[in-house]
C-alpha cells in the first residue's frame, strides 16, 4: 500500500474490511 501512496493504517484497513467490503476490495484491486 505504501508503494501506491495509499496512506491507511491497519486499523482503518481492518474497519474497511469489516464494514465497507466494496471499498476495501476497490483498494486491493487498485494495489494489484
Amino acid at each position: 500500500l505504501a508503494a501506491k501512496n495509499i496512506g491507511l493504517n491497519r486499523k482503518v484497513l481492518a474497519d474497511l474490511a469489516m464494514n465497507h467490503k466494496d471499498a476495501f476490495k476497490a483498494i486491493i484491486d487498485a494495489v494489484k
